[in-house]
Order: C-alpha cells, then structure tokens, then sequence
C-alpha cells in the first residue's frame, strides 16, 4: 500500500466516500436563516450513501483564487462580531450558490479570525461565536467544533475526526504510542462525497503585503493581506493520510485504508510538498532510511515541469539526538550531495560514523530574475528523514569545501543559460588534466572558477585553473597537482546580493567572489555569483 501511497503525483488516487451515521447530528433547531441557509439543523436529511468515487480537489477548483468572491466576504464579515450564530451563517452563506461555496466562507471566516489579537470579555455565553472563539483561544474549545456548529447552521453535513497527526515536536521515526500526538479535523460532504478541512492547520496570522490591497480596503487596512495555507481545505485523501491518520479507518476516505504502521513509515512532508507538486519517485522512499555499508543513502524528490525552472532546494544535516551539526569541526552539510538532474533532485548522504542523522530539506518558488535580485529567500520545510547507519565499514571524508547548494551544472543553466556541452553530470571522473565546456545562451562577461580540495589551501590551486572565451562558447582548464577528489566552482557576473534571515526559516546566501585586477577587469572590483560546482575525481588511471 506505501508503494500505492507514494506513487507519482499525477496518477492521483479516487477516495471513496463514507456512510455517516445520524448520530453523528444533533438534534437542536434554529431559526430558519433564508433559502439558502438551513435551520440548525431540524431533522436535515442524511448524505447520500457513498457509491461513487470521488473528484480529485484540482477537479474541483484549480486555483484558489476561483474563490476570491467567497473569501472577501469572510474577511469582511470577519471584521465585526457577531452576536449570534445565525447572523454569523446569515452573512457567510447568504449569498452562496453551492455548497463548496459554503464551506469556503466558513473556513476563512475561521481562518481570518486572529485569536492572537483578538480581546474577548468574560461574560461572554458559550453558544455564541465570539463565546466559543473565547473557549479557543484559552483551550477549551477547538476550531473543528467551531467548524461543525458552523456547517450544521449552513446545513451542511459535517464530522469530527480524531485520530494522530505529524504535528509540532514530531519527528520522522517517531511511534504514536500514547496520547501526545492525538489530534481532531474535520470532513466536510460536498459536491457529493466526504472532504477533508483542517481550519487549525489552514489559519495564519494577518501580514504586510502592501502590494496586494484588498479589494475595498481603506485606511490601514491597504497594507495587510490575509494569509492561509489553501492546502488544507478540502484536501485529497492521498495527500491527508501524510499528516494525519484517524483512529477509525474508514474515515482516511481511501479505497484501501493503511495501518497505524504503514502511517509511521510515510515520508514526512508538509503542505508545502504538494503545493509544489512534488512526489517521490521511488516507492521505497520512507520516513526512516537506512544508509547501505558505504553509509551511503539517497532520497530523491521530482519536480513537475512546470515548477523546474522555479524551484530551488537546501538542506540542513543534524545528528538525530543531539541536533549537532558537526562532525570533528567539519559542518555535517559537506556529507550530503544535493544534485539536480532532469526533473529529479537528490540528495545522497553519506554518514561520517554510525548512528542517526536527521534531513531536513528546503524549498522556495523563485523565478532566476528574482534570484539575482539581492531580495532576501526564506526556504521552507518541505520534508523530513531519519537517516540510520548501523554499521559502518569504509570511513567517509567531507565533500570538498564549495560553495553551498547544488552539484552539478543544472544552476547555471537556470540562472544564466548556461549550456554544459561537454559535461552533463555533477559528478566528473578525469585524468590529470580536464576541459569544461559551455555555451553561453545570452552575454556574460566575467567568469572565474576555484578548485577546492580538503587539506589543500585554495589560493594554492589558484595557478591549476583558467578560462577562455572563443564566440559563445566558455571553457574551463583544469590541471591536477595530484590524485584525489576536488571541487570546482564557477563564478560569473551578478546582479546583486542576498542578505541573510535568522527568523526560523533557512535563507539563502548567494555565494560571491571578487574579481580584482589581473583577471581582465582594470581599476575595478567586480562582484561574481556562484553558478554552479562539479565534484571531480582525478585518477591517473582515468
């Protein structure tokens, strides 16, 4: 079933829906709101039973902004308190025309409301909507609950679901063995079958964007924006089992449910994951991986055409236990080869002793004209691994100490379309001596490259490397003073610099080299961006 789960992005899984039970609706009444707004909920009639096979959610809608009619009418009726939960579903729903629609306002209505910033008195009665926000906020209440009472007025069927989910202070390899992961969400029946709706993991807080003013917005009120995580509405059942697993397991809403362990052994991703439209390509790919006697072990993520150009990957290496990211001084980053080939980024490590190591990797949507921008780039979580050397029988050193980032000639490709003509691979095997070959597909003026090699000073190897440029065409000469693994970095003319960023996510630096006089360019100092590095093995058998 992993492999069935792992399986490539586009080849989505059909859900099947699930009976629900009367008991599962209360029975209270309301005030009937209009057309289009149920009485809550009176004796409203059970779903369908589950016969067909569900819509995928891009099937549903494709881009969120389809809804952006819906969503201003949350935010706008988020911004006054309701007294009472029939003028609140009044206003969300009175002007929806479907039950998807009904749902959407709900969710961002709950996800608008920013308990952070919001005061509430103490006498405030519990059955109301400000009342049970209240009971949130000090946790006595949850959002789930909120969501149901909420679809119950708008007469929509909807359940709560508890169950385990990946949620803060879980970490891949990690066993729901007791309570301390247990979590709650909801599904939601519309457009004819049961869809996930995870408003607590969907809510952010109020940003700045005064690029992007709402519509209608006045004053103050210009320069925010409200930010959501869309994943987690109405979220496939293929991509909801990653993070959460009910303890019923109908209501994981698969044609073939998984076990408790299967759920363990899946790769732990975020939303972010499938927003990129990322998926594993090999179905072994699990939450813990296991190095082969080399200490070597590999994940490897592919990239959907369309974001290939676009996306860009890090990594941070730390030993499981401790969360140390050395080893005898050397930064544990220089054990993982991160590489870019055809749609396929991989990241092969290679344990420097026996143990547990966790991976964490990186990615952020940028276009290389805001790459070179010297905008800052925060890089977010996109997955997670628990790397296991149990034995370790050749002894592993540190890559040479390049620029960080990605191998191979894939970058400068993407940032400066540069053609590699004679090698393709990040991974070079030579002689003595080695030619690298280019094309330049626009102008560049001004290359330089570095020859790294551990135990080696870099200035040392400085008088082993040079270039020359005939027509369009860029080529790299390198001569080897001796056998031995080294790294080449190139270089070649940027537009600006990145600054750095502290704040919980991993920002990229653009790696810089000055090019001074004697390199072609008099009276001046030129600012170089990395483009791209080569690992190379030199052999005199090669």
């Amino acid at each position: 079933m992993l492999e069935l789960i792992n399986e490539k992005r586009s080849e989505y899984m059909m859900a099947e829906s699930l009976y629900l039970d009367d008991s599962t609706i209360p029975d209270e009444t309301a005030e009937a709101l209009n057309d289009n707004v149920q009485p809550y909920p009176g004796k409203a009639p059970l779903p369908p039973s589950p016969h067909g096979v569900a819509q995928a959610k891009f099937q549903l809608y494709s881009d969120p902004l389809e809804f952006a009619h819906i969503d201003q009418i949350a935010i706008s009726v988020a911004q006054e308190d309701q007294k009472t939960f029939t003028d609140l579903v009044r206003m969300l729903v009175g002007k929806c025309g479907s039950d998807i629609e009904k749902a959407r306002t709900i969710f961002r209505w709950i996800t608008v409301k920013n308990l952070n910033t919001m005061n509430f008195d103490d006498n405030l009665r519990g059955d109301t909507p400000m009342g049970l926000l209240r009971g949130i906020k000090h946790g006595t209440e949850s959002y789930h609950v909120l969501f149901k009472r909420l679809c119950s007025y708008a007469g929509l069927h909807c359940v709560v679901i508890k169950g385990y989910s990946k949620s803060a202070g879980y970490q891949p390899g990690v066993h729901f063995e007791d309570s301390r992961f247990r979590n709650s969400w909801n599904a939601v029946y519309v457009a004819g079958a049961w869809r996930f709706v995870q408003c607590n993991w969907g809510a952010r807080h109020l940003v700045n964007a005064k690029e992007v003013p709402k519509v209608g917005a006045k004053g103050k009120s210009d320069s925010l924006r409200y930010e959501y995580d869309d994943h987690y509405f109405l979220t496939d059942p293929r991509e909801f089992i990653y993070e959460f697993f009910p303890l019923q397991p109908e209501w994981q809403l698969l044609k073939n449910p998984i076990t408790q362990r299967d759920f363990e052994d899946l790769p732990f991703v975020r939303s972010l994951f499938f927003r990129y439209g990322l998926y594993f390509p090999d179905s072994n790919t699990k939450a813990v991986m296991y190095t082969d006697a080399t200490g070597a072990a590999t994940v490897r993520i592919a990239i959907p055409t369309n974001m290939q150009s676009n996306l860009i990957f890090h990594y941070n290496l730390k030993f499981y236990e401790s969360e140390g990211d050395t080893y005898d001084g050397v930064s544990l980053k220089r054990f993982v080869m991160q590489s870019v080939l055809g749609n396929i980024v991989s990241f092969r490590v290679h344990a420097p002793n026996s143990g547990a190591f966790l991976l964490d990797i990186f990615a952020n949507s940028v276009t290389p004209k805001e790459y070179l921008t010297g905008e800052p780039m925060k890089f977010k979580s996109v997955c997670k691994f628990k790397i296991i050397c149990e034995e370790l029988q050749t002894v592993m050193v540190p890559l040479p100490d390049c620029a960080s980032g990605e191998w191979g000639p894939t970058k400068a490709t993407r940032l400066f379309g540069l053609i590699p003509i004679s090698h393709q691979d990040p991974l070079v095997f030579a002689g003595r001596e080695l030619e690298i070959q280019f094309r330049m597909s626009k102008p560049l003026t001004d290359f330089m490259a570095t020859l790294h090699k551990n135990g080696v000073e870099e200035k040392r190897l400085s008088k082993y490397i040079s270039h020359t440029i005939v027509d369009d065409f860029i080529t790299f000469l390198i001569g080897f003073p001796e056998e031995g693994q080294y790294g080449l970095d190139v270089y070649t003319r940027e537009i600006s610099s990145h600054k750095s960023d502290e704040n919980g996510h991993h920002n990229h630096h653009q790696h810089q080299h000055r090019l001074a006089n004697g390199n072609g360019i008099h009276g001046e100092k030129h600012l170089l961006t990395h483009c791209c590095k080569y690992l190379i093995n030199s052999s005199k058998r090669n």
